[in-house]
């Protein structure tokens, strides 16, 4: 039997493992955080590439891969290694794009394919802004 003591700890640990690795975000919520992007990104009917890539289909594309956009090294290497856009990828490019695709290309045994940087110099930091853009997003995403 576990002390009273060792209890509280051992349950809380097993929560924090029951628990996804980001809980799904709010659309509504998303789209109020999307106008940040909406400098540099479009999506929906008629989005056109701007200063980044249409994102429209993001969910589920390999990186550096959108029609029409011209891609930095960076990104267009991390795509050519295999980097595909899933909800947990793109969560973790959004806090620091740069560093996300140098380790990715890194722990891809690809260091020396890391050129430049992205194009995308915004870094979106807070969870739940992230989560909920993620959500907003995939609904310009073919289900998965």
């Amino acid at each position: 039997m576990l002390s009273a003591k060792v209890l509280p700890a051992v349950l809380l640990l097993a929560a924090a493992f029951a628990l996804p690795a980001h809980a799904e975000g709010d659309a509504a919520a998303g789209e109020k955080v999307f106008k940040k992007c909406m400098a540099c990104h479009k999506v929906g009917d008629g989005a056109k590439n701007g200063a980044g890539p249409v994102l429209n289909g993001l969910i589920g594309r390999t990186a550096g891969t959108a029609e029409g956009f011209s891609y930095s090294k960076l990104n267009h290497n991390a795509g050519a290694n295999g980097l595909v856009w899933t909800e947990q990828t793109v969560f973790d490019y959004l806090a620091d794009p740069n560093a996300f695709l140098k380790k990715f290309l890194t722990d891809a045994g690809k260091a020396d394919e890391i050129v430049g940087g992205t194009k995308m110099a915004f870094k979106l930091a807070p969870e739940a802004d992230r989560q909920n853009v993620i959500a907003y997003l995939k609904q310009f995403s073919p289900a998965q």
